[in-house]
């Protein structure tokens, strides 16, 4: 990527969200190439944890041996197979064998959710994470991400829909964290009219992020128009300046 666009947003940002967190961004490569190399490990970790590391500073690439959540290998792409009974784990579980999430009613709701479920063809070895301010020339990012609180998700989701004349530039899929910030969003890019994505609903992975943030992830091909139209946008008007003194 240019390392002017990236400059370019950073004093954007500032200027319109005053300091708060940038951005991080992740991209499929089969070379991770100046990235922390993550290690599999016999513990569970969820990914939207792992990610707390990225936000501060340090680019981190998951080939599929450091994916050891079975959600995390199948909303990437790494894995198309799911676990045994996954329809009961999801919605009221197995009594005396499984609990279950509870998520969904029924499991045969789960089997039919499945269904409409589409897969990522993996597109490389690693997926990378960098923040916004680490991407260098040879990063091509797919798909951007912010943790938001409410005010900064406002600005975000009505920037993306300032070119659109159909209301539903964004929407919130069903789903773990790790596919509302990484699976859904990654399928819009190739879309004719891709689409940004709101998540970060799964309580599962509420544990990782603050109590006011949401995700708000939108593909980078997406995310190029909205920041070249981001100063004649209502970015410079007094109501979003209003709303501007409370983001910190």
């Amino acid at each position: 990527m240019e390392i002017k666009t990236r400059d370019r947003f950073i004093l954007q940002w500032k200027k319109y969200f005053n300091k708060a967190p940038l951005p991080i961004i992740f991209y499929y490569a089969d070379d991770p190439l100046n990235c922390k190399l993550v290690q599999s490990s016999s513990k569970w970790r969820c990914l939207i944890c792992e990610l707390g590391q990225v936000r501060n500073g340090e680019s981190l690439a998951f080939n599929s041996d450091a994916l050891n959540c079975g959600g995390a290998k199948r909303y990437l792409g790494f894995a198309d197979n799911i676990r045994p009974n996954f329809e009961y784990f999801l919605s009221c579980g197995i009594e005396g064998k499984m609990e279950g999430e509870r998520y969904i009613r029924t499991p045969e709701m789960v089997k039919e959710l499945m269904k409409n479920q589409k897969n990522i063809d993996l597109p490389g070895k690693y997926i990378v994470f960098k923040r916004w301010d680490m991407i260098t020339e040879n990063d091509n990012p797919d798909v951007v991400i912010f943790f938001a609180t409410p005010d900064i998700l406002s600005g975000l989701f009505t920037l993306a829909n300032f070119d659109q004349s159909e209301p539903n530039s964004t929407f919130a899929p069903f789903g773990a964290g790790c596919g509302s910030i990484v699976h859904y969003p990654y399928l819009e890019k190739d879309k004719e009219r891709p689409r940004a994505v709101i998540g970060m609903f799964d309580p599962s992975a509420r544990i990782c992020v603050t109590s006011g943030e949401l995700s708000f992830s939108v593909p980078m091909v997406k995310f190029l128009k909205m920041i070249s139209y981001i100063d004649e946008s209502f970015l410079i008007t007094d109501s979003w300046k209003k709303v501007q003194k409370r983001i910190k």
